[in-house]
């Protein structure tokens, strides 16, 4: 595919319609901006070299230009001298030089129109690159975000951690049974000094034992985090 033939399709695409075909949104826009980026290499360089021909057929007619006024100087001396002969030889380099200018005035011009028009290639190419990388940014930006919002609800409904907190209640509930049996064997009857202690001594035993199971299920609960990482 020529340069002008992929500049035409680049400029005459619709980013959206292109987007919306694709299996891969983040790829293909990736893929535009290298096309888009390597195609305004190409058409600068063409610019470039148009450009030089606009200076080199420039200075071949200022050249001309002054040829044809030589010519005409020297008809002007030939005529003066009487030589009517050299004055219409003269004459006739000076027309042939005229027609030369004439024919390389068309190719400037042709030069012209075509640095116009690559110019508004480029500057149409230019706002298509714009658009693209402003896509591309919005894309990474929408990506990451998926990814995170999938991972924060991938941790959410992990059986592991439900697991974790089923151990807690189970523990809560063993708890609240030990407390509950302490408190019906006081029901009925008045404390005594002993009691009073061994009730000191159970509020010990329940704590170390309440401690125990914290500890026990803080293990676990990072032993999933762990595993839930890796």
């Amino acid at each position: 595919m020529g340069i002008f033939t992929r500049l035409t399709d680049i400029i005459n695409a619709n980013i959206n319609a292109v987007l919306d075909k694709a299996e891969d949104p983040e790829k293909i826009v990736r893929l535009m901006i290298q096309e888009m980026e390597d195609t305004l290499v190409e058409v600068r360089s063409a610019a470039a070299k148009a450009i030089a021909d606009k200076k080199e057929r420039t200075r071949a007619l200022t050249y001309l230009d002054q040829e044809s006024l030589d010519w005409e100087q020297k008809a002007e001396l030939a005529l003066s001298r009487g030589r009517e002969d050299l004055a219409k030889a003269a004459l006739v380099e000076k027309s042939r030089v005229a027609a030369r200018a004439e024919a390389l005035q068309k190719d400037l011009q042709a030069v012209n129109e075509h640095l116009q028009k690559l110019n508004e290639d480029i500057s149409k190419l230019q706002a298509k690159l714009g658009d693209a990388k402003d896509r591309q940014r919005a894309l990474t930006m929408r990506h990451k975000a998926a990814q995170t919002q999938l991972k924060a609800r991938s941790q959410i409904h992990d059986s592991r951690i439900d697991e974790v907190l089923h151990r807690f209640e189970h523990a809560e509930r063993k708890i609240d049974r030990v407390e509950s049996e302490a408190e019906a064997l006081d029901m009925g009857r008045n404390k005594t000094l002993s009691d009073e202690i061994m009730e000191l001594e159970r509020g010990d035993e329940i704590n170390r034992e309440l401690d125990a199971l914290k500890a026990k299920v803080s293990g676990g609960d990072s032993k999933a985090k762990k595993a839930g990482k890796e």
